[in-house]
């Protein structure tokens, strides 16, 4: 009988990470060399052409698996900013936290479980801004 093996949440992923702008293979690699501070201890999946393609992603914490695919600096910046204003619906009140992700899942029709800003695009991101202000300036508390 074969018993399946629990994979460690430390290894490297079984596929190779890619990069979605150019199709290079990402490198592991700590984020204080991208971001300049020697204080950071965390990893990123960094394109294997960096810095001639700026695209790179973090890693869960504890393990070596990506938050999401690669993204360059305007995918970056644009999901910040779908976090900073969706985050704004739990931390005012307007609803728990878990009901905030719940109400972002049903919008694009995940599981729950799949409703993480680090896996969308760009349209996503821009959708869940909008929405999120909807949301927001019903409620007299828009995004500042």
């Amino acid at each position: 009988m074969k018993t399946k093996q629990k994979r460690s949440k430390t290894t490297i992923p079984r596929r190779p990470v890619r990069c979605q702008y150019c199709g290079a293979v990402a490198v592991l690699r700590p984020a204080s060399e991208i971001y300049g501070d020697e204080k950071r201890t965390d990893m990123l999946y960094v394109c294997g052409h960096y810095p001639a393609c700026n695209a790179y992603v973090a890693v869960h914490p504890g393990t070596l698996e990506p938050m999401g695919p690669l993204a360059n600096g305007d995918l970056r910046h644009l999901r910040i900013r779908a976090h900073r204003t969706f985050d704004q619906i739990w931390q005012r009140r307007i609803m728990s936290r878990q009901s905030a992700y719940r109400w972002m899942a049903d919008y694009f029709g995940l599981r729950v479980q799949d409703a993480h800003i680090g896996m969308f695009n760009e349209y996503r991101c821009q959708k869940l801004i909008e929405k999120s202000q909807e949301v927001l300036e019903q409620c007299g508390k828009a995004a500042s």
